[in-house]
């Protein structure tokens, strides 16, 4: 790996304010416009097909977006198709604009017009590159020749909006403006503007993108408010973002570049697109929800967004991805979880309305998703906590402190030596095999207590197919169980643990209990029983731990 191959290839603004770094949060959503159908089809290996496009298209209006760049019609057939089947059925929503992209190039803009005519509300977006290597390498023109393309295409543009039945909006992209000196970038956008003249019924969207990302995010917001505070008709000006990431910052420069002063976003869902893709809108939409301001888009069903997604694209969300990701909510650690699940009780007795849970950023059910499938995890990294706590959510069992943690060695066991998670019906499965109403080799038949000075009860206890009856007292009804099996079987244990409650999953008819036996030897066993009366349930999880020493 040479390094010396390398130099720096942008370039900062000569003059910069810096105001935006005084700025701690992003405080509207701005603009958004989905390139989903343009930049990220463009991107798949195989381009979507015309009724994918169309339930994709479905989709983003569902989601809320305003704007939607619908593709870059001269390119293709089915580009052209598409466009023209959202205007003659008349697919397009009276609240939304859709975009379509166009080169600086004569031809390319007039068949752009040719697709586009009838819309009910279209941006035209036009644009060259201007940054010094494709000016040098590719077009070998001047700063002056490649302003002209800029402008040329800007009075076509217009003229052909005079002469076309539509309703039209205007774009300007100067591409590659990362490597673009900013004095020229503004020379080449202000040129253009003077030609358009926006106002402020018909304003003009001026879009600097990140085409290759060059620097690190802070150079980007100088370069966007050195732009801002220097373009001809600011105030009719919508300043437009279209990052890429190719080094992995496209969320970090659109959120920087939102502070430094701009007013739009383009981006995809997921993060789709060329090379490393485009800004993820999905990330940026929820970072700002996170930080209470309503971003104006809809992802309350997170998985079913997915599933159209990875559907007609066969692109892959990655588990990890922010917010999306199969995984982002989930905690395999022990720690993680103990945490999680202290936070969610904490949230539940205070009747908290504000999030305020350890490690989880945002409420899953926000987005459709679930705690007991996709917050706490089981696997051999995975704590008594975590373990505890997705029994009781998913089956109502609330296990005394130290029995949790004996049942959460077990699972941990299981799932270390099998190397793989565990489901919440599999931990549950450990649960009733190990503890719950075990009969074997001990089973209580039947018990009838007589209150005399205390209780007196009455045990037929079988063990295997041999069945004895003995008696004891007690100072209660588990006492005296447990006295007459000790009399009658000659075992040394005393009651260490006791506790009951209702099951509040299943059925509310139904009591658990847990009992904790410490035995001569110093061991503990642990049995837990189930009835719908609490002593019967209660003599259940004596014999299970009888059963389990």
């Amino acid at each position: 790996m040479d390094a010396t191959k390398y130099h720096v290839g942008y370039y900062p603004p000569p003059e910069c304010e810096y105001r935006w770094v005084k700025k701690d949060h992003i405080e509207k959503a701005p603009a958004w416009c989905s390139v989903d159908l343009r930049d990220g089809n463009q991107a798949l290996i195989v381009p979507m097909s015309l009724e994918e496009k169309l339930e994709f298209f479905q989709m983003l209006v569902r989601v809320g977006f305003k704007e939607i760049e619908v593709g870059f019609p001269a390119a293709s057939e089915t580009e052209y198709e598409f466009l023209r089947t959202l205007i003659e059925k008349d697919m397009i929503p009276d609240d939304v604009t859709v975009q379509v992209l166009t080169q600086c190039r004569d031809h390319i803009i007039r068949k752009t017009f040719e697709a586009v005519k009838g819309a009910p509300r279209a941006v035209i977006h036009f644009y060259n590159s201007t940054s010094v290597a494709q000016r040098e390498q590719v077009f070998k023109m001047s700063r002056e020749e490649i302003k002209k393309i800029a402008t040329d295409g800007a009075e076509l543009v217009k003229q052909l909006a005079a002469e076309y039945e539509g309703n039209f909006l205007f774009e300007y992209s100067p591409e590659s403006f990362t490597g673009t000196e900013p004095e020229y970038a503004l020379e080449v956008c202000n040129a253009v503007l003077d030609i358009m003249q926006p106002t402020a019924e018909r304003p003009m969207i001026i879009n600097l993108p990140v085409t290759v990302a060059m620097s690190m995010s802070h150079i980007y917001a100088n370069q966007i408010e050195y732009m801002s505070d220097r373009l001809h008709y600011r105030e009719n000006v919508i300043l437009s973002l279209h990052p890429h990431n190719d080094r992995g910052c496209g969320v970090a420069d659109t959120e920087l570049a939102l502070l430094a002063g701009a007013d739009r976003v383009e981006g995809t869902l997921f993060g789709n697109g060329e090379r490393t893709g485009n800004v993820d809108i999905v990330t940026l939409a929820l970072n700002m929800l996170t930080h209470g301001v309503d971003p104006g888009l809809d992802f309350s069903d997170m998985p079913a967004l997915v599933e159209v997604y990875e559907r007609v694209t066969r692109m892959h969300v990655y588990e990890r991805s922010p917010y999306a990701g199969a995984l982002v909510f989930a905690a395999f650690s022990g720690s993680h979880q103990d945490a999680i699940a202290k936070g969610m009780k904490w949230r539940e007795d205070h009747h908290l309305h504000e999030w305020t849970v350890p490690y989880i950023p945002l409420d899953p059910h926000d987005i459709h998703r679930t705690y007991d499938a996709d917050v706490i995890r089981i696997n051999s990294q995975s704590g008594k906590g975590g373990i505890g706590y997705l029994l009781e959510q998913n089956y109502g069992f609330v296990l005394p402190p130290k029995m949790r943690e004996h049942f959460g060695y077990t699972v941990k066991s299981i799932s270390d030596h099998a190397h793989k998670e565990l489901s919440a019906a599999e931990v549950y499965e450990v649960f009733s095999k190990t503890y719950l109403n075990r009969i074997s080799p001990y089973e209580v038949l039947e018990a009838h207590y007589i209150q005399k000075k205390g209780i007196f009860a009455v045990v037929t206890l079988k063990r295997g197919s041999v069945s004895q009856e003995f008696s004891a007292m007690g100072n209660g009804r588990l006492d005296a169980v447990s006295n007459a099996i000790k009399a009658g079987t000659g075992m040394d244990f005393s009651v260490e643990i006791y506790t009951e409650h209702a099951l509040t999953v299943g059925s509310t008819s139904q009591a658990a209990t847990y009992v904790g036996l410490k035995w001569a030897d110093g061991g503990i066993s642990w049995g837990a029983g189930t009835d719908d009366d609490i002593i019967v349930a209660s003599v259940k999880a004596l014999v299970s731990a009888i059963n389990n020493h």
